[in-house]
C-alpha cells in the first residue's frame, strides 16, 4: 500500500485544544457562581433533545488537576478555555466573586507550570441572567458590562495571560440565540437579532481596550470567529445570488465590521436593518452611535477561524438561501465532511481580508465513542478527520496564508448544548455517570503530531 510522505508544520506553530466552560465545567451553583442565560434554558422542557442539562457536565470544576495532567500527557503547546462570566461577576454587573477568580487562576497558573500557554476566551454564550433580565444583548448597555467584567480580568491576569480571545462565535450568539431561538435565550426575533449582534461586536471592541489597558506583559487579543464557505448548488445565476446571501449573513455580517470598520452592504439594505432604522425592534434611537465601528475594528493580533463545514445553498425565493446536502458526501453526525473547504476559507480570508495572523481555534467532529473491550477509545474516524484538515492547513499554508496554529475541538467530551450529551468531540473520553477519563486514540496520535511538530506518514 502507498504510503503519504511526512507533513512538516513551521517552527513555532501552535498546538492547541480547546473547551468552553458551560460545557465541561459542572458546579452550577457553587462557589458564589451565579445564573446564567444557559443555565435558564437547559432548565426549561423541550430547548434541549435529551432533557439533558449541563448543572454536571464533565466535572472539570473538581477535576482540574487530573485534566491539567491529560494535557501534560497529550503535550498540548496550548489550551483555549472559556472563563464563566457569572463565576466572576455572578450578577453580571457589581460585586466580583473571588472564588471564581481563584478557580481560574488555579487553571492559568497549572497550565504555566506545565509549559501549556493559557488561551482564555472572556464568552463563550454564557450570559448572567440578571443582564438577560434587563434585556440582554439587544441592549446597549450589555456591552457596556462586559467592557468592565473585562477590566476585572485583566486587573487579576493581565501579569501572566499572553493570549486574549475577547468572543466565540458572535454570530452563533446573536443569531442561534435571537433568531433561530435554537441557543439561549431562544428569541426568535429578527430585529433583536440585528441588535444583539452590534452590540455584541462593540463588546468585543471594549474588551480590547480593557485588556490592553490592564495588561502588565506584552499579549496577543484576538476573537474567535464561526466561518463557513459557501459553494452553489447548481452553477445557475439563482444559486450563485443565494451564496453571496449566505456568505453575507453568516461570515461578512461579523468579518467586516471586525476587519473593514463597516457592514456589509446587502446586511445594511435587508428588510431587518431597514426595519430597525424605521423604529423596529428592542434598540436605542440610533444603533450604531459616534465612534463604534471604530471600537469595534480595532486592530486585532490574531483572528480565530471556528470551522466545521461548508454550506452548498441553492436559491429559495423570499428566504433567499436554503442549504442542501451533497450526495455522495461523507457526514458526520451533524455536518458533511469537506476538509477542502477549511483551505477555500483560509486563502479567502486573506485575499479579502488581508490579516497577517489567522488561527484555526476550533475543528474537530463528533463520533459516537464506545469503550472498546481492551478498555480503550479507537476513534479512528476522528483520527482520519483531524489529519485530513490538518493537511488543509498545511496547504493553504504554502500557499501565503499566514496560519500560526491549530486548536482541536476538543480536549474532552462534553454538553454539546441542545445535543445534551449524545455528541462526544473529545480526544479523552469522559463517562458521564461517572465522570471518569480515558485518553482516546486521537488524543495519543494527536501528541505524535505536535512532537513531531507535523503529519506522519500515512499508510
Amino acid at each position: 500500500m502507498a504510503t503519504t510522505e511526512a507533513i512538516t508544520f513551521p517552527p513555532g506553530f501552535i498546538w492547541g485544544a480547546a473547551t468552553s466552560a458551560y460545557q465541561i465545567e459542572g458546579a452550577w451553583n457553587e462557589d458564589g457562581r451565579g445564573p446564567s442565560i444557559w443555565d435558564t434554558f437547559v432548565h426549561q422542557r423541550g430547548h434541549v433533545r435529551t432533557g439533558e442539562t449541563g448543572d454536571t457536565a464533565a466535572d472539570h470544576y473538581h477535576r482540574l488537576p487530573e485534566d491539567l495532567e491529560l494535557m501534560n500527557t497529550i503535550g498540548l503547546k496550548a489550551y483555549r478555555f472559556s472563563i464563566a462570566w457569572t463565576r466572576i461577576v455572578p450578577q453580571g454587573a457589581g460585586a466580583v466573586n473571588p472564588k471564581g477568580l481563584d478557580f481560574y487562576e488555579r487553571l492559568i497558573d497549572g497550565l504555566l507550570a506545565k509549559g501549556i500557554a493559557p488561551y482564555p476566551t472572556l464568552f463563550h454564550y454564557d450570559l448572567p441572567q440578571p443582564l438577560q433580565d434587563k434585556g440582554g444583548w439587544p441592549k446597549r448597555d450589555t456591552a457596556l458590562r462586559f467592557g468592565d467584567y473585562a477590566r476585572v480580568l485583566a486587573d487579576r491576569f493581565g501579569d501572566r495571560v499572553d493570549h486574549w480571545i475577547t468572543h466565540n462565535e458572535p454570530w452563533v450568539t446573536a443569531f442561534l440565540g435571537h433568531l433561530s431561538g435554537e441557543h439561549a435565550p431562544g428569541m426568535r426575533n429578527p430585529f433583536a437579532t440585528v441588535a444583539a449582534t452590534h452590540h455584541v461586536l462593540l463588546s468585543h471592541g471594549l474588551a480590547v481596550q480593557a485588556l490592553r489597558a490592564g495588561a502588565r506583559r506584552p499579549i496577543q487579543v484576538g476573537i474567535a470567529l464561526n466561518l463557513s464557505p459557501a459553494y452553489p448548488a447548481s452553477k445557475s445565476a439563482s444559486d450563485m445570488k443565494a451564496v453571496q446571501f449566505t456568505d453575507g449573513f453568516i461570515n461578512r455580517v461579523i468579518l467586516d465590521p471586525l476587519l473593514k470598520g463597516r457592514y456589509p452592504d446587502d446586511f445594511t439594505r435587508s428588510w431587518l436593518w431597514r426595519g430597525l432604522e424605521r423604529g423596529l425592534g428592542p434598540r436605542p434611537r440610533n444603533l450604531v452611535q459616534g465612534d463604534d465601528l471604530q471600537t469595534i475594528s480595532a486592530p486585532l493580533d490574531f483572528v480565530g477561524v471556528n470551522y466545521y463545514s461548508r454550506g452548498v445553498v441553492r436559491y429559495v425565493p423570499v428566504i433567499q438561501s436554503m442549504q442542501v446536502k451533497p450526495e455522495g458526501s461523507e457526514y458526520s453526525e451533524m455536518w458533511e465532511i469537506y476538509p477542502p473547504g477549511l483551505y477555500d476559507l483560509l486563502v479567502r480570508l486573506k485575499t479579502d481580508y488581508g490579516h497577517a495572523n489567522w488561527v484555526v481555534s476550533e475543528n474537530g467532529v463528533p463520533v459516537p465513542d464506545q469503550v472498546a473491550a481492551d478498555g480503550a477509545v479507537h476513534d479512528a474516524k476522528r483520527i482520519a478527520y483531524l489529519r485530513a484538515h490538518l493537511a488543509q492547513v498545511r496547504r493553504a499554508i504554502d500557499a501565503g496564508v499566514p496560519v500560526s496554529g491549530y486548536f482541536v475541538w476538543s480536549l474532552l467530551d462534553n454538553f454539546e448544548w441542545i445535543f445534551g450529551y449524545t455528541r462526544r468531540f473529545g480526544m479523552v473520553y469522559v463517562d458521564f455517570e461517572t465522570k471518569r477519563r480515558i485518553l482516546k486514540d486521537s488524543g495519543k496520535w494527536y501528541g505524535q503530531v505536535i512532537r513531531a511538530n507535523g503529519l506522519p506518514p500515512e499508510a
